[in-house]
C-alpha cells in the first residue's frame, strides 16, 4: 500500500496507483482532479500556439504546475 500526495492540493492519496488515482507530470506527484484541471489548463494555450514546439511544450507544462504549486490549486 502506498499513500501518496499531491504536490499540488496536498491531498493524501491512500492505496495509490499510477495512471489511475495519481500521475507524474514533470517529476511531480499530481492526483487526478489536478490532472484533469492541469489538461484544461494546457489545451487551451497549446490549441492556440503555432507552431508547435516540444521545447517551448515541456517548459509551459513545468512552468504551469509550479505556478500550481505555489497556489495550492490549478
Amino acid at each position: 500500500m502506498i499513500t501518496i500526495t499531491c504536490d499540488i492540493c496536498k491531498k493524501k492519496i491512500d492505496n495509490a496507483e499510477y495512471g489511475r488515482s495519481f500521475f507524474y507530470y514533470a517529476s511531480h506527484s499530481i492526483c487526478e482532479p489536478c490532472k484533469d484541471n492541469l489538461e484544461v489548463t494546457l489545451k487551451s494555450k497549446v490549441r492556440g500556439t503555432d507552431p508547435y514546439e516540444t521545447v517551448w511544450y515541456e517548459k509551459f507544462v513545468d512552468d504551469s504546475i509550479n505556478k500550481a504549486i505555489q497556489k495550492g490549486k490549478i
